[in-house]
Order: C-alpha cells, then sequence, then structure tokens
C-alpha cells in the first residue's frame, strides 16, 4: 500500500524539465545583463534612515563610505531594486538576501567543532536563486578592485563563482535529501591549508590564527573585553557611540523601564527556543544591558547586547538582540508575508545554515520606545571570519569555493535543487554570466559610491567624520 503522505513529490524527471523550462524562459547568458532601477542611490539610502536612531545614521554613512566595498556591504536595498527589475528565473529558494563574502564566517555547531557557513539573514527571503549568487560574484569583483588585482585576476575568480556553484549543486542534485541536509564544511586543517594555498609553514599559520582567534569569541571573551567589575557589579565600558551603557543613555527612571522591557523580551523569546533550551536560559538572570552599533548596513536598527549572569558569579551569558525589519526583497518578491521579521530572520537562518545557534529566537518588545520585532541570539559563539583585504588573488579564489559551495548547499535544503542543477547545466555560460555580471554590477556600485559621497560631501547627507 502507498500513500501520497505528506505531500505527492514530483518526479526527478518533471523537476528536471522545470530547470529547463526555465532555461528556454531565460537563457543562462540573459543573467549577464544588468538592468538597473530608475533610483537615486541618496534617496533609497535616506528612505530606510526614517526609521532608524537619528544619532547613528551619520555612523553608518561613515561606515559606508570608507570604499565602494563598505558601500556595497550596506547597500543591499540599492541591489534588491536592480534585482527586482529583471527577468529572473522563477526558481525560488530561501535567499540570504545579502550574500557578499563579508557574510560568510566562522561557528560553533553544538558539538564544538568550527564550521564555515552564512553569518548574515536580517535580509533573508524566498525569491530567485540567481539573485545570491549575483550579489556573491560582484562583492568578490569588487573586493578584488580594492586589492589592486588586475582585471584578468578578478574574473578568473568571478568566474570561479559561478562556476564552484553550479557543479556543487550538480553534486547536491545527484545526492538524497537527508545527504543535503547533514552536508556543512567544517574548519578541518585541509581547508586551512586550501585558503592559507602556500605551502609554506607562515601562511598555514596565519590561517590557524584565524580559527584560534574564532574559538577565543566566546561570552567570557566578551565580559573581559566589554564589562568591567566595580565594586562587585559588573559595568558596561563606554565607546560611544559604538556601546553605550544604559546608565549613559537614560535616567534612572527610563533605565527601570529598559530593562523591564528587555527582562518582559528574554522572559517571552524563551517560548521560541527548544525546551531544553529553555531550561538553560532559566539557570541565568538579567543583569545588565547595553546599546551596540552592528555591521554596516545595519547601523541605526535598535541593537543591545545584554548581559545573564548564572549561580556563580563568573558564569556569564552574552546575548544580542537585534531589530530585525522588512527586508530589502520583499517589495520585488510578491506573495509572501511574514507575521514577525524576527521569525523570518529565525526560520530563514535554522533553513539555510547546517549548525544554527542553539539559542537563537524571536519576539516583540518595546525596549526602545515603541514596539519592535527583534531576534535573539549568542552575542559570540565561536565566532570569527577572513578579512578580504589580506587575502591574496590564489587565497581569495579558494575563498570564493567555499562560500560558493555553501551558498549551494543553503539554497539546496530550501530549493528544487535538481531544477536548479538542470537550468545551470553543464557547460560555463552560468559561469560566465556571473562574472560578466558582476563586473557590471561593480562599476554600477561605484558609481552609486561617487554619488552618495558627493551627497555627503554636500551636506546633504549627516556622515560622521573621524
Amino acid at each position: 500500500m502507498t500513500t501520497s503522505w505528506p505531500y505527492a513529490l514530483p518526479t526527478t524527471a518533471d523537476q528536471i524539465e522545470a530547470g529547463r523550462s526555465a532555461r528556454r524562459r531565460l537563457p543562462r547568458q540573459a543573467l549577464a545583463e544588468l538592468v538597473a532601477a530608475a533610483t537615486d542611490p541618496v534617496d533609497v539610502l535616506t528612505a530606510q534612515d526614517a526609521t532608524r536612531i537619528a544619532e547613528l545614521v551619520p555612523v553608518r554613512y561613515e561606515r559606508m563610505l570608507v570604499s565602494p566595498f563598505t558601500f556595497y556591504r550596506g547597500a543591499a536595498a540599492l541591489m534588491a531594486a536592480d534585482l527586482g527589475q529583471a527577468p529572473h528565473t522563477g526558481l525560488t529558494v530561501q535567499l540570504c538576501g545579502d550574500a557578499h563574502l563579508s557574510n560568510f564566517g566562522l561557528f560553533a555547531s553544538p558539538e564544538r567543532r568550527l564550521v564555515f557557513d552564512l553569518n548574515d539573514f536580517d535580509e533573508t527571503h524566498p525569491g530567485p536563486f540567481e539573485w545570491d549568487v549575483k550579489r556573491l560574484a560582484a562583492s568578490f569583483e569588487l573586493a578584488g578592485r580594492e586589492n589592486g588585482l588586475d582585471a584578468g585576476t578578478r574574473r578568473r575568480i568571478t568566474t570561479r563563482v559561478g562556476h564552484f556553484y553550479r557543479t556543487s549543486m550538480g553534486r547536491f542534485a545527484a545526492a538524497t535529501a537527508t545527504e543535503v541536509w547533514y552536508a556543512h564544511l567544517e574548519m578541518s586543517t585541509r581547508l586551512l591549508e586550501r585558503i592559507a594555498l602556500q605551502p609554506g609553514k607562515r601562511d598555514l599559520a596565519q590561517a590557524r590564527k584565524v580559527t584560534e582567534k574564532a574559538k577565543r569569541r566566546d561570552s567570557r571573551q566578551a565580559v573581559r573585553k566589554l564589562i568591567r567589575i566595580v565594586d562587585g557589579h559588573a559595568e558596561w565600558i563606554a565607546d560611544p557611540p559604538f556601546l553605550v551603557p544604559l546608565a549613559d543613555l537614560a535616567r534612572h527612571q527610563d533605565q527601570e523601564t529598559l530593562l523591564h522591557g528587555m527582562a518582559e523580551l528574554l522572559e517571552s523569546y524563551a517560548d521560541t527556543v527548544t525546551p531544553e533550551i529553555r531550561r538553560l536560559l532559566r539557570q541565568y538572570r538579567l543583569v545588565g544591558m547595553a546599546r551596540r552599533v552592528v555591521g554596516v548596513g545595519s547601523v541605526g536598527t535598535s541593537a543591545w547586547v545584554v548581559l545573564l549572569v548564572g549561580a556563580e558569579e563568573d558564569d556569564f551569558l552574552v546575548l544580542q538582540a537585534k531589530e530585525a525589519t522588512t527586508s530589502v526583497l520583499a517589495p520585488f518578491v510578491p506573495g509572501h508575508e511574514f507575521s514577525h521579521e524576527g521569525r523570518r530572520v529565525v526560520e530563514g537562518q535554522r533553513l539555510m545554515q547546517a549548525y544554527g545557534d542553539i539559542l537563537l529566537g524571536w519576539k516583540t518588545a518595546a525596549v526602545s520606545g515603541y514596539p519592535r520585532d527583534y531576534y535573539v541570539r549568542q552575542f559570540r559563539d565561536w565566532k570569527g571570519s577572513f578579512e578580504p583585504a589580506e587575502l591574496n588573488a590564489d587565497q581569495l579564489e579558494t575563498y570564493a569555493d567555499a562560500c560558493s559551495w555553501t551558498l549551494a548547499r543553503a539554497h539546496a535544503r530550501s530549493g528544487d535543487r535538481v531544477a536548479i542543477a538542470a537550468y545551470l547545466g553543464r557547460n560555463t555560460r552560468f559561469d560566465d554570466a556571473m562574472a560578466d555580471y558582476a563586473t557590471a554590477y561593480a562599476d554600477k556600485t561605484e558609481n552609486d559610491y561617487a554619488r552618495v559621497r558627493a551627497a555627503a560631501d554636500e551636506g546633504r547627507l549627516p556622515a560622521r567624520t573621524g
């Protein structure tokens, strides 16, 4: 006896036909074309400022205007508008939404192994798979320009993004669903050697240094760097505007209100984690909080670091509560509605990552004046990253392999991997299209950067200096 529980699944032949049909509608070489939205980058960015903490908006532009690459990191809304104008494959996955090369990094698995994965999901949203690949490829083109690499070398790297994504998706299409689900990229010595690339001990030692630094980044390390003990009480070390303790942010009465709001957030957020993690959280109590500036594109959103202490006074747990706003992709992918933006972020992250933060959850709270959607996670849990400016051309190429494999794995978990593999095919048309698009979009980014910098120089944007 057979049943269709829980779903009537499409056959492999149907999935392959879906991919080939998408290719007929939109040939792979057509993905190279940049269709830019008729928008002013200044208008798009200032529209985002309206809901942000006003005193932090200048910090946002300070960080964005360091270079075209940092501008690109903070301008996901501009690229979303451009992607939304162009024809797309219709092959939907859970997108990261901001899959540039700096949004990949190192994390601890629940088994305390160091793994490589995506690390930013503020913009996660269902959408066409190629949008993430385009954003990743363009980020490598911009990073290559910033590192002074010639055009031929940059193209070799950006072509590699398309190639490794395509071939990895082909392998995932041939794997079982459970094999895809268990797939992950562990930071083994072999991978370290590949990222270091050079056989000399010095390069391998440098790569190992990154992983050892990541393993030291936990709540205890955060406490040592951000908190001092005065008369037996923990106090945040002020570094305005980047870290502002609650005592410096509000009057005494407001402090109580903010602390109460955070306590309510943590209490209700606990309902969104698993029962065993809920039990873990109940072994800690809230003792303090501070507002913290995070990222590049996220600067100005409400973000808090929260200190919890267990029964022993040296048992610390530091959480981050970060505001979740509507994804920049939402206006361009109709038909998807989310009742809670924090939940959108959390569920997108859980779907795309091989191993997620066990303390990840969400809730709405009026911590910063009015109710906002938040997601909560560990502030640091073996988190680390490779700095693009410190990687040479060969290292960037290997790093592109790791990012592209990881992105393909994330998409294979949430989308029709067989249909996507059928669309991508076995020749290099997709690889070449990604490289062509990366060059065109990097040119546009440099132009947008110049326009926004000019607006800042003219005083039309509140860019902080120094």
